[in-house]
């Protein structure tokens, strides 16, 4: 749509909310909430007029061009029909029945791209059972909108505390990063170590640069390759981990939450492509894009923190792409499953400590003044299609949560639009971590990939008790 001289237009739309709706990347965010008890909808309309329309303009606007071709956000009327769904399914079938159904419901869903000509979300009621919930609510919202950390924050506006709705759902406290190096007071240790801050950033940009345009990963179990995935259909699966027992692994290995999934995540994935490859263990050019976020901090503010001028944490897409490499499958009588978290935790350390994606991001703005936002969208485009898996994580409330006064059982999110085969997306909710697996239809079986990757995860820990055993 373009915009006349004369309309009201909001801010311009961020960079990186152009290269995401544009004709190279068209990618949205699906939150899914499962009720413990059939959803009564009753309420559902004024809530969302009440406090999700209220949360963002970015709700109740569209995405327009100026004059000058520039995209900014216009708001308008919202006809709430529009974008509340309520699908009708068959009548008396098993939860088995309606789980196989609101799957491909949902693979259908990622297919289909929101229409333009109003604001980009959509809220999908599902009065059916399925195997893990009496009802499901999905939240569809494009991620132009924002990034994961922003969602989550709108998210949880819509939400209460199910014990006490009058008190604020808290999330984890997330401590501060630490440097267990010791003494920076030295010559002797401080050269060095901007010497080697020189080095890996040069070498982490060079590499980043390479991999979005020359250098593509092996074509394996978990990559076709082909152009043209995220149009395909998505088959995604779920499965949960206690995160006491996650603990315990980050614990004993002195490492983090995210590097314990993510280790179970690449050994789980090394074996799949080892079964799914009659053996072979030769794919040694694998690259997971671990996505980071950039904000100053971590933790989550209000909605109203993220939308002041010049917050820490604002709200928008702050994020950059890890390139880390997956750790190759050694022969199963050396195989140390621990090595796989340690190296997921060595490898991204020195990733995020470099300034790589800060000199990535502008390489990216530089392309769009030179070229335009399409031309940046594609080096975006083209870099997730050279790799072979994007792995996200967000995280949730400590407590149980409810929506209009109905409890909800668990939760969990995934990607659409991605043009990779495989997208491996994390959340966390009371004590469980929640991990979904995206896998291109037809060519990874999720199934058996969750399964490996259930093993994985089993054999970590399992190290693990045993690591505590001997440090006795």
């Amino acid at each position: 749509m373009v915009l006349e001289k004369d309309d009201d237009a909001l801010e311009p739309v961020s960079p990186t909310g152009q290269y995401f709706n544009s004709s190279a990347l068209n990618i949205s965010v699906l939150a899914v909430l499962e009720t413990e008890m059939p959803f009564d909808d009753s309420e559902v309309m004024s809530l969302i007029r009440a406090v999700f329309l209220s949360i963002n303009p970015r709700f109740s606007s569209i995405m327009v061009i100026d004059e000058n071709g520039e995209k900014r956000w216009k708001k308008v009327e919202v006809n709430l029909k529009d974008h509340v769904k309520v699908p009708i399914f068959p009548e008396k079938m098993s939860p088995q029945f309606y789980e196989n159904y609101f799957q491909d419901y949902l693979s259908n869903m990622s297919m289909e791209q929101l229409p333009q000509s109003r604001p980009l979300w959509e809220i999908h009621i599902i009065k059916y059972p399925t195997s893990n919930a009496a009802g499901s609510i999905v939240f569809r919202i494009h991620h132009s909108l924002g990034d994961g950390y922003s969602l989550m924050g709108a998210l949880l506006s819509c939400l209460q505390r199910a014990d006490n709705p009058s008190l604020p759902l808290t999330l984890p406290s997330v401590q501060p990063r630490a440097d267990n190096d010791g003494d920076h007071g030295t010559i002797f240790k401080t050269v060095p170590k901007i010497f080697s801050l020189l080095l890996n950033t040069a070498s982490d940009f060079l590499g980043s640069l390479m991999k979005s345009s020359l250098v593509d990963d092996d074509l394996s179990p978990i990559r076709s390759g082909d152009v043209g995935i995220e149009f395909r259909p998505v088959a995604f699966t779920t499965m949960t981990f206690s995160l006491c027992q996650i603990k315990q692994i980050k614990d004993t290995l002195g490492v983090t939450v995210n590097d314990v999934i993510t280790g179970a995540i690449f050994l789980g994935t090394r074996l799949y492509m080892q079964e799914m490859s009659e053996g072979s263990s030769n794919h040694s050019n694998s690259t997971a894009l671990v996505l980071l976020n950039t904000r100053m901090f971590r933790s989550y503010q209000s909605v109203k923190e993220m939308l002041e001028p010049n917050a820490a944490s604002p709200w928008g897409n702050h994020f950059a792409f890890l390139h880390v490499p997956l750790p190759e499958l050694v022969d199963s009588t050396e195989l140390n499953p621990l090595e796989f978290v340690r190296k997921a935790h060595q490898i991204i350390k020195r990733k995020r400590s470099s300034f790589a994606v800060y000199l990535t991001a502008a390489f990216i703005e530089i392309v769009k003044k030179l070229k335009g936002h399409e031309v940046a969208a594609q080096c975006i485009h083209q870099t997730l299609l050279n790799g072979s898996m994007a792995i996200t994580n967000m995280i949730g409330p400590i407590e149980k949560m409810s929506l209009a006064n109905q409890a909800i059982k668990g939760m969990y999110f995934a990607v659409a639009g991605n043009p990779q085969s495989l997208t491996v997306t994390i959340v966390s909710h009371v004590d469980k971590l929640r991990v979904t697996l995206g896998a291109e239809k037809g060519f990874i079986d999720g199934q058996k990939l969750k399964s490996c990757i259930e093993e994985a995860f089993q054999m970590i820990l399992q190290s693990a008790a045993c690591e505590i055993v001997h440090m006795k």
